[in-house]
Formats: structure tokens, C-alpha cells, sequence
């Protein structure tokens, strides 16, 4: 399936204090566990996935002095991937003179509680890997946090796992759900005027999800035309802003 991205503005991140030092590439990421408690409620619960991110961010800003979440990807057990610093930007959580090495991706586990990784969690782990490699020029390493580092972090049954060659459960992934991906909506999303209408919403969600900074407010403005330039020229399509049927498409196709 393609990776279920909740973006900065989905889980109500605060902003960075200051500029992220920036990454061209890693030779690939580290995991990592939380190192605490993780209530076992939160596999039943996403809203609860939600409020230990903001946690960790308030901790990590607040505790530790960082100007952001240390993490540049988080997973939970829903199979969902928390945008942190994200792709090219540098984390704070692998250790001091190891971050430009690894983007760090955290696991929602704990050293208590729910210790074992569910599914979700390992799909999401790989999902944000993927991500990572796609669009921050991540290499083809997956370690633990303490490789390299003194610690016990990502604790024993991740690290297991990551010794194991990190495999993905059941041998590999879902196939997207053709039932589930929004059809592109048969109208022209540009601006001038404002366009407003849920399948803005769609696509500037999906925008979202795929690392772009853009407000999900479902009104096609300049700042979405902005944003739509940058995406075309990513994805090295016409730079008009024009949101038609190949941009759309762009969106929600995964990279191979």
C-alpha cells in the first residue's frame, strides 16, 4: 500500500525553533523505541498515537532544549508515519556526531507496556524507510539506535528484528486499494479564482502527506498553486500549478 502519511499540521505539531540543518543524503536510518512506558491502549486508540507524538515533541523542545522532535519519521501501530523533521532535514535522536549518518525513524514501543511491535508498526518502520529513501536520499541501512551508540534503544525485540534484516510481516505489503485513492475529480484545480471543494481538499492532503508544507483547508490559492509548482517540477511534469489529470495522478502514484 502506499505509505499513509499524517502530516505536521495532521497531528498538530509545533514549529521549529529556528532552521533545520540540511541533509543531501544518509547511508540509510536507525531505529528507534521510546525508551518509556507506551500504553498498550494505543493500538486501539490513533487519537492516543497523536497525543504521545506531541509528547515527545514537548519533551524533546521543552526537556532537552532541541529546536524540534528529534525523530524525522515516527510509526505507530496503525500503520500510519508521523512526519517529524522529515526527508533532507537533520535529526537530533541518533546521538551527538552520528545524526548526518542516518535519518532516525522511531517505533511506538516502549521499554514497559506495549514492548512487542505490532504489524502496523513494522510496516510503518519500512513505509517511512521507503519514504526516506524516495525523497531524502536515504541509503540501504536499517540499524538500531545503539548501533554505534550507548544505548538499549530500540530495545530487544526491535533490535531483534533489525538483526534479522528488518522483514516485512507476512512477507511483504498490502496492494493499494484502487477503492480508496480519489479519482481525479474531472475539473481543473487552478488559481486565479479560489477553488474550493473537497477534491482541493483530497489533493492537498495527499500533497501533505508526501512532505510538502501546505494548509489542508480545501481552497486552491496561491499558496496551493505554489506548492503545485514545486511538486510538478519534482515529479518533472509542466509547471503551470494546474492541477489536471497527470498531476493528480503524480499525487497519489508511489514512487517506484
Amino acid at each position: 500500500m502506499a505509505i499513509d502519511l499524517v502530516s505536521r499540521a495532521e497531528w498538530g505539531a509545533r514549529a521549529p525553533r529556528g532552521s533545520y540543518s540540511r541533509l543531501t543524503s544518509t547511508k540509510g536510518v536507525k531505529v528507534h523505541y521510546t525508551g518509556g512506558r507506551v500504553d498498550p491502549a494505543i493500538v486501539d486508540d490513533h487519537a492516543r498515537c497523536v497525543a504521545v507524538v506531541k509528547s515527545i515533541q514537548s519533551f524533546h523542545m521543552d526537556g532537552n532544549g532541541w529546536m524540534d522532535i528529534g525523530y524525522s519519521m515516527i510509526a505507530c501501530p496503525h500503520r500510519k508515519v508521523f512526519v517529524g523533521r522529515g526527508p533532507h532535514n537533520l535529526p537530533a535522536a541518533n546521538g551527538s556526531g552520528l545524526n548526518s549518518g542516518h535519518y532516525a525513524v522511531l517505533g511506538l514501543v516502549g521499554n514497559s507496556g506495549l514492548v512487542e511491535p505490532p504489524d502496523g508498526v513494522l510496516h510503518a518502520i519500512l513505509d517511512a524507510v521507503d519514504y526516506l529513501r524516495a525523497q531524502g536520499g536515504a541509503g540501504k541501512e536499517i540499524k538500531g539506535h545503539r548501533d554505534g551508540y550507548s544505548t538499549d534503544c530500540p530495545g530487544a525485540a526491535l533490535y531483534a528484528w533489525v538483526k534479522k534484516g528488518a522483514p516485512r510481516p507476512g512477507g511483504g505489503g498490502q496492494e493499494p486499494d484502487p477503492e480508496t485513492t480519489p479519482k481525479w475529480p474531472g475539473r481543473l484545480l487552478k488559481y486565479p479564482p479560489i477553488m474550493r471543494g473537497d477534491d482541493v481538499r483530497d489533493w492537498q492532503r495527499q500533497i501533505a502527506r508526501l512532505g510538502y508544507t501546505i494548509e489542508v483547508d480545501g481552497a486552491y490559492g496561491p499558496e496551493s498553486k505554489a506548492v503545485c509548482v514545486r511538486f510538478q517540477k519534482d515529479r518533472k511534469l509542466d509547471p503551470d500549478g494546474v492541477v489536471g489529470k497527470l498531476t493528480w495522478d503524480a499525487a497519489f502514484t508511489p514512487l517506484p
